[in-house]
């Protein structure tokens, strides 16, 4: 699909919400010219866009109640209409609404539904945006999800050439990076600090570009952040820099989260390293200018406060230290009321919001059903005509009629209980191949040589006193046979559940045979761990690598497994890749010949693939020898998996 062209009236929207940092009531005024400019051209999907625009706007302004207006409007007027752009910025503004009263699984749920509609349109500026939003809701439950949306928001950035998009995306890529330090070492560490150098580059370069001011100085914040996590001695001078170009973009856009974080990141340092006057003078520095402003933030200014009854303690100025304490609880009083009241308002926005949703359901309904009351008034009407002009002939028909009827019901009666003959007689069958095929596959999975090994390794371990290896072993013997039998009897399961089956059954191997071989389970990164796969699969063919391919290797060569799972090209299968460095094809089929143990492991599988392939024609497998040139010795199976819904 091609990337829509972008109307008059969507310009002059976009260019309107472009001022809402610089002129806010120039910025109320275009667009609400531009939704005047929609109305009069009867253009639905115009009339949409600028009721999101303007619904983002009031959010700029901390408006709830209009926000809460256009946000359901433009949402409501779009499930009215077939325009892909205009429904993904209604649910882009009820995103956005979602999300500042705090309903993050709503706000999800409609921001994903943006990002897959603009994503159909290749409007990468909003995907930018959108994905951007979704990495933090993702935060902090799913890192996995949140390097996701960071990295797409990222490469969408790239392609839109959006000066603000790209920053955008940049801090929620870097946000990423920063959590990640709490598990990570020095080599994370420097990685973020140079990502957010290129970030702070970038603004400084393209500052003119960028009308989010605020995010400009959010970078500088968290570069100077970083710094304060450093694993080696903290750069006091690219610290100080970096929150002195923070404090400027407070100052000069009035952005009161950049001047609040600026102020304590400098004067929580200097707390820290023991000056604690400059850290004093930083904190009333803080308090006076933010007092000269026309509103007060009782947050900042109880946070401030807080932060000089720390000073006074550890300066053991108890007497400033009851003066700072007076203030900070009058302000954080007010803090806590002003609190309040916005989570109040917050409960109050959701629950009008799904009051109107409800209603509009029921509407819809309503004139659902009157339509159909229409119809079936139309429907009697004609029938009842139909019946005057053929009410003559109808007694002649109705005794014929009468008597087909009573014929045809016979028939279908008889036609019904031979069905039901067959369908029973079929569902026995199915099921009596169904449980001969489980307890088959269960035999396959449990084969008695491992049980009888694992069992006798057990008891020798007994014997010989090795108490802590026998119940390990015992445990691990237990945790497998129990997956076996669970999984036997389910259709599907997850690929995380099979990987685990595999990772016991393949340590208790390494038990048995002295630890005498490595492994390795591998997923590409674009394999999701929760797909569902039939369940047992894969083990047979492991089951033959260890006992076919590493355990007959002489004793000087390290037996080694690799197991690698990524999708196919389409997405409906996954493709499972099994190496050993065994003695090979070749070789174990000679020592097969004496070998009076037979494995039905892998003819079952066959079967159980074969009957896949009727809705998955790509469903089977291969084995193959390694190329001892290129590859080294040893065997491949590569088995192709249905992706099942």
């Amino acid at each position: 699909m091609q990337a829509q062209s972008i109307s008059t009236v969507e310009k002059m929207a976009s260019q309107g919400y472009a001022r809402r940092f610089s002129d806010t009531v120039a910025s109320l005024k275009i667009q609400q010219q531009a939704l005047s400019l929609a109305i009069k051209n009867k253009n639905k999907e115009d009339e949409v866009i600028c009721y999101s625009y303007l619904a983002l706007t009031q959010r700029r302004l901390l408006h709830l109640k209009e926000f809460l207006h256009y946000a359901d409007t433009a949402y409501y007027l779009s499930q009215n209409i077939n325009k892909i752009r205009a429904k993904a910025y209604a649910a882009g503004a009820m995103g956005s609404l979602k999300s500042y009263i705090d309903d993050k699984p709503q706000a999800l749920e409609y921001s994903l539904e943006a990002y897959k509609l603009f994503s159909k349109i290749k409007a990468h500026d909003q995907c930018a945006k959108i994905a951007s939003d979704i990495s933090y809701l993702f935060s902090p439950a799913s890192p996995p999800k949140v390097e996701k949306y960071a990295r797409e928001a990222m490469v969408h950035a790239a392609k839109s050439g959006d000066a603000e998009s790209e920053l955008y995306a940049r801090l929620a890529f870097g946000s990423f990076l920063t959590d990640k330090l709490e598990t990570g070492g020095i080599a994370d560490w420097e990685a973020a600090i140079d990502f957010f150098k290129e970030t702070v580059s970038l603004a400084e370069k393209k500052s003119d570009q960028i009308v989010s001011k605020s995010n400009i100085g959010i970078a500088y914040i968290n570069l100077a952040d970083l710094y304060t996590k450093s694993p080696q001695p903290i750069d006091e001078k690219a610290f100080l820099k970096n929150l002195e170009k923070a404090t400027a973009i407070a100052k000069k856009y009035n952005v009161k989260i950049i001047y609040r974080s600026a102020i304590g990141l400098q004067g929580y340092y200097f707390t820290q390293k023991g000056d604690y006057i400059k850290a004093e003078l930083l904190f009333i520095d803080g308090i006076n200018y933010q007092k000269s402003l026309p509103y007060t933030d009782n947050y900042l200014l109880a946070t401030f406060y807080s932060s000089l009854k720390d000073v006074s303690v550890k300066r053991k100025d108890f007497q400033a230290y009851y003066g700072y304490d007076t203030l900070y609880a009058k302000y954080n009083q007010l803090k806590y009321n002003e609190s309040t009241q916005s989570k109040l308002q917050n409960a109050e926005a959701r629950y009008e919001s799904s009051k109107k949703a409800e209603r509009i359901k029921q509407l819809e309904l309503e004139n659902e059903l009157q339509q159909k009351n229409k119809l079936l008034g139309y429907a009697i009407a004609g029938v009842l005509l139909i019946g005057l002009i053929f009410m003559f002939r109808s007694y002649y028909y109705r005794q014929r009629y009468y008597q087909n009827r009573e014929d045809f019901l016979k028939q279908e009666q008889a036609n019904s209980d031979l069905k039901v003959q067959l369908m029973e007689k079929e569902t026995i069958e199915n099921l009596s191949a169904r449980l001969s095929l489980e307890r088959r596959l269960l035999r396959s999975q449990m084969d008695p040589h491992f049980i009888f090994n694992a069992l006798g390794n057990i008891q020798s371990m007994i014997l010989q006193k090795d108490t802590i290896p026998a119940v390990s072993y015992l445990n691990k013997f237990a945790k497998l046979t129990r997956q076996v039998l669970e999984q036997s009897r389910k259709e599907t399961i997850s690929l995380e559940e099979e990987i685990n089956t595999l990772k016991n059954y393949i340590e208790l191997q390494q038990l048995r045979l002295n630890n005498g071989f490595d492994y390795v389970i591998e997923c590409d990164d674009a394999v999701e761990t929760d797909v569902l796969i039939p369940p047992l699969l894969i083990q047979p063919f492991v089951e033959n690598a260890v006992e076919h391919g590493l355990k007959p290797q002489e004793n000087n060569v390290r037996g080694r497994i690799e197991i690698y799972f990524k999708e196919d090209e389409t997405g409906q299968s996954l493709i499972c890749t099994i190496k050993d460095n065994g003695i090979g094809l070749a070789a174990s089929g000679k020592l097969k010949i004496n070998d009076a143990h037979q494995s039905l492991s892998t003819t079952i599988t066959e079967e159980r693939l074969t009957k896949m392939q009727k809705e998955n024609p790509d469903a089977g497998f291969t084995v193959k020898e390694r190329d001892p040139e290129t590859d080294g010795q040893g065997c491949i199976v590569i088995i192709n998996i249905p992706i099942l819904q």
